[in-house]
């Protein structure tokens, strides 16, 4: 029977890592403890809260592509975000080259309360077997299911009480692994956690996020009629990416600070409530976000990343919507300089915030493919030397200054 539902993944937008080739070191995983060590590192963050499914092929058991999705609230919801994990994972993994011989499944949470990694062990257990029968169902064995909470992981696989005991086997402390020692050796990164990089695009709280609110709809009043008004619209344009450029100076100019929370906070220091909510409201010009997405590179990309942050960070109360063009930005940026783990991030951040923002979608489902982002940058850059003013040339047979 087709199901015709419209696909629901509460927590959050798959993200799939598509299988990457090329020379490094070969690191052979023989037991559940060097699976689990090595999790972080295939995705380039710990995952929390999260579903982790890793394709495996051929005899060797290369892994191939891997999926995350964060876990429903409500165990109702596990079987359908199981089929729709496995039915996207595998099927994307035929379409790049090859169906899956196997399948590795992580489920990652933290206990709640007085709730031991044991008792999280086991209330995860349906969902550990929904994924088996799902992923069954596609003719794709489940090789192993590890459980990854408080220090400790178990297998709902593996009966040896030797390698896998009933109260848990501790993880390897970071850093110190074989595969630890491997990765650094590959340039391989992990970037925290997921909630530590979402943490860095979530809306600011409390007091400055009231404040914040009050700035944005004074902003709405003065700048929106402008906006939708053809004869002033080009205008508001011209006055947001000037506004843009030169907070990106006031951050390039601004002392270093210590940590990524001492960074955000620097930077949110940077930033006056008005300022940022009259770019808020300006990047929801299309044509505007675009030429804003041109700051990919080189000096330009490091101080951008950062202010579409901070943006993403201003945009609360009713204005979450609006932060789908920040995190989209934050997305392309972290993309195009080489940080695909983040940018997944923020990009499913992005379509939580607006689920039709087609600039998301594409980057998102680009990133997910596995699509070499130079196609995109060799664009805005054609597109930036078309629109900016011909540099004036020397005559010929003269030398310029």
């Amino acid at each position: 029977m087709t199901n015709n539902r419209e696909p629901r993944i509460p927590s959050d937008r798959p993200s799939v890592t598509p299988a990457t080739a090329g020379p490094g070191p070969q690191i052979t995983l023989r037991s559940p403890a060097e699976l689990a060590d090595a999790l972080p590192y295939m995705l380039g963050f710990h995952p929390t809260d999260s579903l982790v499914i890793v394709a495996v092929h051929g005899e060797g058991g290369r892994f191939g592509g891997r999926l995350r999705v964060g876990i429903p609230a409500e165990p109702a919801e596990w079987d359908e975000t199981a089929r729709q994990a496995a039915e996207c994972l595998i099927r994307g993994s035929e379409r790049r080259g090859g169906k899956p011989d196997g399948i590795v499944v992580f489920l990652c949470r933290e206990p709640r309360g007085e709730e031991s990694g044991r008792e999280v062990m086991n209330r995860l257990r349906p969902l550990a077997h929904g994924v088996r029968l799902a992923c069954g169902a596609l003719d794709v064995p489940v090789l192993e299911v590890l459980c990854l909470s408080a220090g400790r992981f178990w297998s709902y696989v593996c009966p040896d009480e030797r390698c896998c005991p009933a109260e848990g086997s501790r993880l390897a402390a970071v850093g110190t692994s074989v595969m630890a020692a491997a990765a650094t050796f590959a340039g391989l990164q992990v970037r925290g956690s997921l909630a530590e990089i979402e943490g860095r695009l979530a809306p600011l709280g409390g007091a400055v996020a009231d404040e914040m609110e009050r700035a944005l709809d004074r902003a709405a009043v003065d700048l929106v009629p402008k906006i939708l008004d053809g004869a002033t619209r080009e205008d508001v344009g011209a006055e947001t990416l000037a506004l843009a450029r030169s907070l990106m100076r006031r951050m390039t100019l601004a002392p270093p600070a210590e940590g990524p929370r001492g960074a955000d906070d620097r930077d949110d220091g940077l930033l006056g409530h008005d300022e940022a909510a009259a770019l808020i409201l300006g990047l929801q010009d299309r044509e505007v976000r675009d030429v804003a997405a041109e700051w990919m590179e080189d000096e330009e990309a490091p101080p951008a990343l950062r202010l579409w942050r901070a943006l993403a960070r201003r945009c609360v109360g009713a204005y979450g919507e609006h932060a789908a063009a920040p995190l989209t930005l934050a997305g392309w940026v972290s993309w195009s300089t080489g940080d695909e783990p983040t940018a997944r991030i923020a990009l499913g951040m992005a379509l939580r915030a607006d689920a039709e923002y087609r600039f998301a979608q594409l980057l998102h489902h680009a990133c997910n493919e596995g699509v070499d982002p130079e196609g995109l940058r060799q664009c805005l850059r054609e597109e930036r030397r078309r629109r900016e003013p011909r540099r004036r040339r020397p005559a010929a047979g003269t030398r310029p200054p």
